[in-house]
């Protein structure tokens, strides 16, 4: 992978308004601190299959509030999860007709839908809250049918594997593995 991030703002107000341990902010307005985290990173992979991928983050994204996407294009179509649309995915397939080709919105809450099932009657959306509830019927279930439920902590290691090496290709500006 490589990648690169930066911190575009170097320093902030502290959101309680208070200086660094012992120090008053400053007369008349709020404490500044020194920014930690990046305000931007991105990253290329490719994958053992040969395949690539673009991974971005950002706080600059403009009118968006929760824009958590995945994207996964192939040979034959294309698939879409936008956070900010929850109930919904975009599909689309180069095996539809031509005059038919195009992405197209599937709304998951038909009782055929993993969970959605178990809510509201087909069209009546299913909010962030009940994905909590889901996380915690389907870790419960595992439990009692001594189960491993995914993801899991290897999952996590995996992915904070993935992290470390995008901070390492950052900080070399070189591809890592």
């Amino acid at each position: 992978m490589c990648g690169a991030a930066e911190t575009f703002i170097k320093r902030r107000p502290l959101e309680s308004g208070a200086g660094e341990l012992g120090k008053a902010p400053a007369k008349g307005g709020k404490a500044m601190g020194d920014v930690t985290v990046d305000d931007a990173a991105l990253f290329l992979a490719r994958f053992e299959s040969g395949a690539l991928g673009t991974f971005e983050a950002t706080r600059f994204a403009a009118g968006r509030k929760n824009h958590m996407t995945f994207e996964v294009n192939g040979e034959h179509g294309s698939l879409v999860f936008d956070l900010e649309r929850l109930n919904e995915l975009q599909y689309c397939s180069t095996r539809d007709g031509k005059t038919e080709q195009g992405f197209r919105t599937i709304l998951a809450t038909d009782g055929g839908h993993p969970y959605a099932g178990a809510w509201w009657p087909a069209g009546h959306m299913i909010g962030w809250e009940h994905t909590f509830t889901h996380e915690i019927f389907d870790v419960l279930s595992a439990i009692e049918a001594r189960k491993l439920v995914k993801p899991d902590f290897e999952d996590g290691y995996r992915c904070q594997s993935v992290l470390e090496a995008a901070q390492r290709s950052f900080e070399s500006k070189k591809w890592r593995r």
